[in-house]
């Protein structure tokens, strides 16, 4: 009896600590699951990309073009930026492109060059609505490095973030993707940067919960014995 009646305790009171918690980790599960993942990550939305042929004539080898340009780079990718052959450097900086015939330095992004890599990146033909220059992550964003928000009036909301020093698209956003994010901020109890689901209070609330469970468990064996007759001797 001492048993049950700790048992009982334990579960009513951490059942009201994380109750609650238990009830958003289920929610969250159903959510998620029930969104696709294709259009959480805009994917109907990523224009078809046509492997055209790099214009190679004149290009230098990517070393002599980061020597040229002052870069020391850890790795190199050759590709076109709106009809110019370039190299975009990954640097411990951060990338920085480079014009792969001269080795000059390009300048960051324009307004312009963002809309154009964002329409090319776009399937729709949906008006662009917005356009916005952040230099810092956003609790949307949260990418480091400063990019263009180029927000298309498509009903869902998509923004298209092009980086200032890559001019690549680094993430699609839209309102699948923020109906997802919250509801997997709500399950891993992590409203920073999403990311990390090992820490503490996760790892508390996990183990209270586990606690409650296991109790109710105990307390409902023996209604379950009796409703089923497990454990009766058998008549001889």
């Amino acid at each position: 009896m001492v048993i049950k009646r700790w048992a009982i305790r334990i579960h009513k009171w951490v059942a009201l600590a994380v109750g609650l918690q238990i009830v958003l980790w289920v929610l969250g599960g159903v959510v998620m699951s029930a969104i696709p993942i294709e259009r959480v990550h805009g994917d109907h939305n990523i224009a078809p990309q046509t492997a055209g042929a790099l214009d190679l004539d004149g290009v230098l080898a990517p070393m002599e073009v980061a020597e040229r340009a002052g870069v020391v780079p850890l790795r190199a990718e050759l590709r076109d930026y709106l009809g110019r052959t370039v190299y975009v450097f990954s640097t411990i900086a951060g990338p920085v492109r480079v014009d792969a015939r001269s080795g000059e330095r390009l300048p960051p992004v324009t307004e312009e060059e963002a809309r154009r890599v964002a329409r090319a990146d776009y399937a729709g033909d949906d008006e662009i609505a917005e356009v916005r220059f952040f230099p810092e992550p956003t609790w949307e964003y949260r990418r480091e490095g400063p990019a263009w928000r180029v927000e298309f009036a498509d009903g869902e909301h998509t923004r298209l973030y092009v980086s200032t020093e890559s001019g690549s698209v680094t993430a699609r956003r839209n309102d699948s993707w923020r109906v997802f994010d919250t509801f997997w901020a709500l399950h891993i109890m992590n409203f920073g940067d999403r990311e990390d689901f090992n820490h503490p209070l996760l790892i508390i609330a996990s183990v209270l919960a586990l606690i409650s469970s296991l109790a109710g468990f105990y307390l409902l064996f023996p209604w379950i014995a009796r409703l089923t007759g497990w454990g009766r001797s058998k008549p001889s």
